[in-house]
């Protein structure tokens, strides 16, 4: 059963609904079990057991699924959200690299963090228009997402956010992991670059505060408005 998560903090007004992202399957499934390793490794006193499969999962960025048979616990996906299986298994299937990318990339973003990193209802493009507000260089942020955005190849993309997740990490901005991972399946698909990366943008401009634009707009002499 698929989840609906908020992802707009403003207050909703009488003819307002919070919009909301809906998390399928295979992100419900992320999202329990980065939870569960948070709540592990942010309890007191921390699991030790967590700490060291949190620093194991970080080695894992950018591997193959199945690098560590150790760390199964965290990145074994449920036969019924495998999806499709080539007739040798030689190759991971999206989900399982959906699920490999974003469990160790959560790991990155909670290391030496005592807050929580995995938060429901945070969209990547909602965390971006966070970190732009404030990072010191505002517009190196906005380069680096863009560079994200017009990424060709998923391994592309996944450098990209392994750089951009180390920012949210340092200024403490929460993501959700559940709808990361249903991004990522969707990025490996059909034409799944150009929809993840819409999705992005518009969660991106939509958290955007409505000062940048007035902000950005230089003053006009009256007799130039007639």
């Amino acid at each position: 059963m698929s989840t609906t998560v908020d992802v707009d903090q403003q207050p909703a007004g009488p003819a307002r609904k919070p919009r909301s992202r809906r998390r399928r399957d295979l992100g419900d499934h992320v999202a329990r079990t980065v939870a569960a390793l948070q709540a592990r490794v942010l309890g007191t006193p921390p699991q030790p057991e967590a700490v060291s499969a949190l620093a194991r999962l970080r080695r894992g960025i950018g591997r193959t699924p199945g690098f560590d048979y150790t760390l199964e616990r965290y990145l074994r996906v449920p036969e019924h959200l495998l999806g499709y299986r080539p007739p040798d298994d030689a190759e991971a299937t999206d989900a399982e690299y959906a699920v490999h990318d974003a469990v160790t990339l959560y790991a990155l973003h909670q290391q030496s963090r005592r807050e929580q990193m995995h938060v429901d209802g945070r969209g990547l493009g909602q965390a971006m228009a966070d970190l732009v507000l404030r990072a010191a260089g505002p517009e190196g942020v906005r380069r680096r997402f863009a560079a994200l955005g017009t990424a060709s190849t998923y391994q592309e993309s996944v450098y990209h956010l392994r750089s951009l997740i180390t920012m949210l990490r340092e200024h403490q901005i929460p993501l959700d992991y559940g709808l990361l991972a249903d991004d990522l399946v969707t990025l490996r698909g059909p034409d799944g670059r150009s929809r993840v990366q819409t999705i992005w943008g518009r969660e991106f401009f939509r958290s955007q505060p409505s000062t940048d634009i007035d902000d950005a707009t230089p003053d006009v002499p009256e007799e130039d408005l007639s």
